[in-house]
């Protein structure tokens, strides 16, 4: 082939001249035809003529002098019937066919199927002021009347487009708010439809069933089923039929309304597949009777893996509701629930879980570690992001050479199609080479500069970055297992095999207590199992401050001696390290104040101190420091913090005080009704007129107490404003005295409110009785309205300062629990505690 022949044929790949129609393609002499047929024997003859120079580099030239191409097919005696035409224009249609995509026959997209546009399209404009606006108004507010009488002028209209996405009246219906005007508008307006109208759709595919499906109005829902049964099976935007919509947007009712009207099909795509992605819609949207429905219909969808995914990322579906009225207000009162109740369908969560996890129990180990260990886990070790900044940066680096290494490649082996296309993109291959090595030389530099100031041994790692960049595929395999540093200590022998359970892991940084419990039920080798950090659950727990599972520890008996001393294999931090760490910002939110928030931590710490073996409580990580000087550096924020909150609330408390006993110190001596001055009656001068009164005597025992406490609430809040404020003091010494004091200032208040009510029953107890007792009233809802304020407060500082020894101490257990046996013996340990035989602990 020369050089002509590879110019005609470039400029034809470069320009493709558009497919020829029918009448061109059977221009061409039939000797043409003969050759190009053998090739391809399924296409008709038009087709198979476009598709042979495809299959041959070297098509029939335009000269008649040709040598005998490659091809087999091709004779030399068809070939100079071309030359006698003066005009080469049967030889570009044989040239334009290199392009196989233009000949094939390509399927069209599928089209929605759209209403009539007599308003939008053909209609005018003012047309579609004078009808379309006020239909689409009454669509909206669900006016039936006003629609009616543009339906009446208009007949056609209810078949028609009023928007420019496609959507009919019903449609804008269907996606409106729920109220019984709009479901009689519905109503009226399907009765006026016929069956194909109710499955016109929008350009987005969406028929009226699937908006109302998306909107939750379930009775929309019933209205266009109960018309056309055939609405469940039209896919509606991104190929999704209603039922999916519904489960997408989580309304519990349209669901479970759709599921019943499906769960006939069989056909048209509903499939085992599609009723796996329905079930994890519905656990996702916290509908758990239809999941466990689900699954119940399908039983092969009951090992579904992908559940106990979400699953353990919901510890919200398995929190046990209460109905007594008694139960909730102990709630309120010394558990302060700072998240309303779930509904009822907890149980059916549980249920779920169990019938999935039971399921998956029954396969073989080898496939239930596989399925804990969640797909992210699956990948290659160097795909993961190591642990140790120095080795982040280097392969950092080695992911930023080996992509511009494949960029470059993918560009040099692409086709070029002439030789202006292979000029420019040789220059732009240049251009970025330039670009992305003057980027990873930057890109080196930084590295090495950011390191060399952190680690200082700049010899080490360039040596380091070089051997990574010449890199192996065995190098890069076994990234991860590197040497463990000089001071770290060796994996401890009671460690199991190294195990990374995404699932199980999740949980626990979840603080998902009941989805671990039922795991550990059915697999109790799960208390064992480590992540990629050598960290069980326990460890996890205690990082994340849930302790929940933490006490989990206690019903595992001494196995938990096993379990505590294991360490992090890259910091070296054994579980007091842990909780030396400052807690998640969000788990510190649950402790109101940020005092309380410091006593937590160092209940946390004192915890696991005596949890742990003593050896291991002086133990250094692999920045030399212990655990106690690892929680002194971490919380050294936090201290500082609640001494402002707590110098802040004193202060505070203690203006309040002193207002209160100035208040009630001058009322002592200005009591109601005066003081006898009669001159000729000397034995009673200067003694109150009311003080043989029976509410005298109360005010003045109100006043009296609300003056000392207030004194001595002052006293507290003063001692609060000198304390040293040592780490130690936020445990035991600080929350106490912020407790009395508020208790004392909550006493004054009350009392000097009851005073002030009495005065009033003692000046007026004859005639105006009722004024007295509107005035108590008021005092009382200002009591209250204190008591509602400030409760809360106090309420954790006693819970936190009293109530702790309860944290870490199971009630009942939850592993393996037989609730009769458990209830017996907790009720046997309180009454030996109450009669001070001491504790004795009672095993199940």
């Amino acid at each position: 082939m020369d050089n002509d022949q590879i110019i005609i044929h470039v400029a034809a790949l470069a320009h493709p001249t558009p497919p020829t129609p029918p009448p061109t393609t059977t221009k061409p002499p039939p000797p043409t035809t003969t050759t190009t047929t053998t090739t391809p024997p399924p296409t008709p003859p038009p087709t198979t003529t476009t598709l042979t120079p495809t299959t041959t580099p070297t098509p029939t030239p335009p000269p008649p002098t040709t040598t005998t191409p490659p091809t087999p097919t091709t004779t030399p005696t068809p070939t100079p019937t071309l030359p006698p035409k003066p005009t080469p224009t049967p030889t570009p249609a044989t040239t334009q066919t290199p392009t196989p995509a233009a000949a094939t026959t390509t399927t069209p997209p599928p089209q929605p199927n759209l209403p009539r546009a007599d308003l939008l399209g053909s209609g005018s404009r003012e047309d579609y002021i004078e009808f379309g606006i006020p239909l689409y108004e009454a669509a909206i507010i669900g006016d039936w009347k006003a629609a009616e009488a543009i339906f009446l002028q208009k007949p056609e209209l209810v078949r028609c487009s009023i928007t420019e996405n496609g959507e009919t009246a019903l449609h804008i219906a269907a996606s409106a708010k729920k109220s019984k005007r709009m479901q009689d508008f519905v109503k009226n307006l399907v009765g006026k439809m016929e069956k194909p109208d109710l499955e016109l759709q929008n350009k987005s595919f969406n028929t009226a069933l699937c908006l109302a499906a998306a909107a939750g109005n379930v009775e929309m829902v019933d209205i266009l089923l109960t018309k056309n049964p055939a609405l469940l099976i039209i896919r509606g935007s991104q190929d999704m039929m209603p039922l999916y919509m519904a489960a997408l947007f989580g309304d519990h009712a349209t669901v479970k309304y759709m599921y019943g009207k499906s769960k006939g099909l069989r056909d048209d795509g509903w499939d085992d597949q599609k009723r796996d992605w329905l079930l994890l819609k519905c656990v996702e949207s916290n509908l758990f009777d239809i999941a466990l429905e689900i699954v119940t219909d399908c039983p092969k969808l009951a090992s579904n893996a992908s559940v106990l995914e979400v699953l353990a990322r919901k510890p919200e579906a398995f929190v046990t509701t209460t109905t007594n009225v008694f139960m909730k207000l102990y709630n309120w009162a010394f558990l302060r629930r700072s998240k309303p109740d779930p509904p009822k369908k907890d149980g059916d969560a549980l249920e779920l879980l169990r019938t999935v996890w039971r399921n998956i129990a029954k396969k073989p180990r080898k496939e239930i570690d596989d399925i804990l260990r969640g797909q992210e886990d699956k990948v290659q070790n160097d795909n993961r992001l190591p642990y140790n900044k120095e080795d982040q940066s280097i392969q950092l680096l080695k992911l930023v050479n080996e992509n511009m290494l494949n960029l470059q490649k993918e560009i040099k082996i692409s086709t070029a199609t002439s030789s202006n296309e292979i000029r420019k993109l040789t220059a732009e291959i240049k251009n970025s080479t330039a670009t992305s090595s003057f980027e990873i030389r930057k890109l080196t530099e930084e590295i090495k500069n950011s390191i060399a100031t952190s680690s200082g041994d700049i010899k080490k790692l360039t040596a380091e970055i070089k051997k990574s960049t010449q890199g192996s595929s065995a190098e890069t395999q076994n990234s991860t297992a590197r040497p463990p540093p000089a001071n770290a200590t060796r994996k401890p022998t009671n460690a199991r095999k190294t195990y990374s359970s995404r699932i199980l892991f999740v949980a626990a940084e979840m603080g998902n207590t009941t989805f671990i419990v039922e795991l550990i039920r059915l697999y109790p080798d799960l208390i064992w199992k480590v992540n990629d950090n050598n960290q069980t659950i326990f460890h996890i727990a205690v990082r994340h401050r849930h302790e929940s599972i933490y006490n989990l520890l206690y019903e595992i008996g001494s196995m938990k001696d096993l379990i505590t001393p294991i360490k992090d294999e890259n910091d070296n931090n054994n579980m007091l390290h842990l909780v030396g760490k400052s807690a998640k910002r969000k788990r510190l939110q649950d402790v109101s104040g940020v005092a309380l928030q410091m006593q937590r931590e160092l209940l946390w710490f004192e915890e696991v101190k005596d949890m742990i073996p003593p050896s291991y409580r002086e133990r250094k990580n692999k920045d030399g420091m212990t655990p106690h000087e690892l929680f002194t550096k971490e919380h050294k924020e936090l201290v500082s913090q609640g001494e402002k909150w707590m110098k802040d609330t004193a202060s505070q408390c203690m203006v309040v005080a002193a207002l209160i006993a100035t208040i009630v110190f001058a009322a002592a001596f200005t009591v109601p009704g005066g003081y006898n001055q009669d001159n000729q009656d000397k034995k009673h001068v200067g003694i109150p007129i009311f003080h043989s009164e029976a509410t005298f005597m109360v005010f003045v025992v109100a006043d009296a107490l609300s003056l000392f406490a207030s004194a001595a609430s002052i006293l507290m809040f003063l001692s609060i404003l000198t304390s040293r404020y040592a780490e130690r003091d936020f445990l035991r010494s600080l929350p106490l005295k912020l407790m009395l004091g508020l208790a004392f200032l909550f006493l004054s208040i009350t009392t000097m409110t009851v005073a002030f009510s009495v005065s009033f029953f003692v000046l007026y107890k004859k005639g105006l009785l009722w004024m007295p007792c509107v005035i108590s009233f008021c005092a009382l809802l200002l009591v209250l309205l204190f008591l509602w304020l400030q409760y809360p407060l106090l309420g954790d500082v006693f819970r936190s300062t009293y109530g702790s020894r309860y944290l870490f101490r199971p009630k009942k257990q939850l592993l393996y629990d037989d609730h009769q046996k458990t209830k017996i013996a907790h009720f046997y340990s309180k009454c030996l505690s109450f009669v001070s035989f001491g504790y004795f602990k009672v095993q199940d």
